[in-house]
């Protein structure tokens, strides 16, 4: 086979034609497998970046929401809030009550009473 019968493509109309022809449509069809396992990955990594990236974004605003929150809850914040409605801190520190229970009696103190 020469270079002159390729270029005339003189394989693909031989009597053995049908086996090159096989293999031509053999080798299309790998190509579009190839081409579309491709472009299915391609898209998966662009999905794998967008949602890298949206992580990012919602720990950052989860950062600065908790912030926010531990601002608010300060005792200073609560208490200038208060103020604005006209309700003052007690100047009086709170105290802890003790509940005592009562002492109890052994089982036939009850029943003698």
């Amino acid at each position: 086979m020469n270079v002159y019968s390729i270029l005339k493509a003189r394989f693909l109309i031989n009597e053995d034609a049908t086996k090159n022809w096989r293999f031509i449509v053999f080798l299309i069809v790998l190509a579009i497998i190839m081409i579309a396992n491709t472009q299915s990955y391609e898209q998966k990594v662009f999905k794998i970046v967008a949602l890298n990236n949206e992580v990012k974004e919602l720990r950052s605003e989860f950062v600065d929401r908790r912030s926010e929150l531990m601002q608010l809850k300060m005792e200073s914040t609560v208490s200038d809030k208060m103020l604005e409605r006209g309700i003052v801190p007690s100047p009086v520190p709170p105290q802890k009550i003790k509940v005592k229970k009562p002492e109890e009696k052994g089982f036939f103190a009850k029943i003698w009473q």
